[in-house]
């Protein structure tokens, strides 16, 4: 008796492209699972050729990879997406652009390289805006961090409160001002090394208060300002894309041809 087919056959992937996106404005309020339906929607609307899975359910093969939380601004979010057809990554970019509300903006779109995407994404740096904290006050906070070994913050999970370590993870912590603000803003700047559970921004101000019972009179404002790969002699956050632009360089114009010929 020959096998029946799997229901709801799908095209196979032929390609995948990473993308590097922002979270800006009030957006930065929208969750992650907000995001994913507002993202999925866009690719319909874009014409995205896009892969699905198999089987009863197929659902469309998207991948999301260090997502900032809920609240945080980010110029740095990226995510992976399989398509069934050789696609122009700036026709990718441009459309989604636009079929995304402002707020949730497209940067950049490249074909993707072997390796994992998740691999490269190995630390962050995130920009901290105290609004009301003197430069002196928040230096002198952020000394105080890093001379301590552990730093045990508390965390609202839905299984509970949690403990964790905010301090292992702060690789580094910098502080300048907005010259706009007389003094009054400090920004703190802090490379932070993603791992599991992932040291949030909010994390690294319940340390701060911890320490040195810093805490702003105006709610804080976070931005992820870069995601991807450590150097750990420098301490600074590289480009995870870097190593697919390098691909489509050597790839060259066969790229191009192939995706202006689906077109």
């Amino acid at each position: 008796m020959s096998r029946q087919p799997p229901p709801h056959s799908q095209a196979p992937a032929v390609a995948r492209l990473r993308i590097r996106f922002a979270k800006r404005g009030r957006l930065r309020f929208v969750s992650h699972r907000d995001f994913q339906r507002a993202f999925e929607r866009a690719l319909r609307r874009a014409g995205v050729p896009i892969a699905f899975s198999q089987g009863f359910t197929p659902h469309p093969k998207v991948s999301y990879a260090g997502a900032a939380p809920t609240g945080a601004a980010s110029e740095a979010e990226y995510l992976e997406i399989a398509v069934t057809r050789r696609c122009s990554p700036d026709e990718v970019r441009a459309n989604l652009d636009a079929a995304l509300p402002p707020g949730l903006d497209v940067l950049e779109v490249v074909e993707a390289a072997p390796g994992a995407l998740a691999d490269r994404l190995q630390a962050s740096l995130w920009e901290l805006r105290l609004p009301g904290v003197p430069v002196p006050r928040a230096e002198a906070a952020a000394h105080a961090l890093l001379a301590q070994p552990v730093v045990e913050v508390e965390r609202l999970t839905k299984n509970g409160v949690r403990i964790l370590d905010a301090r292992s993870a702060v690789l580094s912590a910098g502080v300048s001002h907005d010259p706009s603000s007389d003094d009054l803003c400090a920004i703190l700047l802090v490379v932070v090394r993603n791992g599991t559970p992932t040291v949030r921004p909010d994390d690294v101000l319940a340390g701060l208060r911890r320490v040195a019972d810093l805490v702003p009179p105006q709610p804080p404002q976070a931005t992820r300002l870069a995601q991807g790969p450590l150097d750990e002699a420098s301490g600074t956050v590289g480009d995870p894309l870097a190593p697919d632009r390098d691909t489509a360089r050597t790839r060259g114009p066969a790229v191009a041809t192939t995706a202006a010929t689906d077109a």
